[in-house]
């Protein structure tokens, strides 16, 4: 098993959010100054602003389109994820090759904020046949990312990549006297 799925299926990615699927492109998530590796602790600070997200082949099919959905699967919490998945982007049309700045935003990006524990940051990357008219969903909590993919004919994913996040509690002050 490559180790990118490995990393997937330790961290449950593939099983909760996806079945198992083999890689045929790589998303490279960037958010200022890191890049996204499966399982990396990211700090939310950081977290604001919508990363950049590439689609980068692994062959020369560069009329190809490409779907983006980010999930997380701890909402709430991970202990109690009643409303797992929680969806925080979707944006379809993105040009092979191209960042998601290229494609159509569906649902518009949120930061992540986690309440309690340390939750998954799960992107997804699915290859279309064709552009896709997509029906924004009415909820971003209790959303399916295998739903999507089989209402929207998707299919398997050809990429996925996650993070780990958890609350940044302000540190305790000394009081000087």
């Amino acid at each position: 098993m490559p180790r990118r799925l490995e990393a997937l299926v330790v961290g449950k990615v593939i099983g909760e959010v996806v079945d198992f699927f083999e890689p045929s492109v790589k998303l490279r998530v960037e958010y200022p100054g890191r890049e996204v590796s499966n399982g990396c602790e990211m700090k939310t600070p950081g977290l604001l602003e919508a990363p950049l997200v590439q689609i980068v082949l692994q062959d020369n099919n560069k009329d190809t389109l490409y779907t983006l959905i980010m999930t997380d699967p701890d909402a709430p919490s991970p202990s109690e994820p009643y409303m797992r998945e929680w969806l925080h982007w979707i944006v379809t049309d993105i040009p092979a090759g191209a960042d998601a700045s290229y494609g159509r935003e569906i649902i518009a990006y949120e930061a992540p904020k986690p309440t309690i524990g340390i939750h998954r940051y799960v992107f997804v990357g699915y290859q279309q046949t064709a552009p896709m008219a997509v029906m924004p969903p009415s909820n971003r909590n209790n959303f399916s990312t295998r739903d999507f993919a089989a209402v929207y004919r998707l299919g398997l994913p050809v990429a996925a990549v996650y993070f780990n996040a958890q609350k940044i509690t302000a540190g305790r002050g000394r009081r000087s006297s």
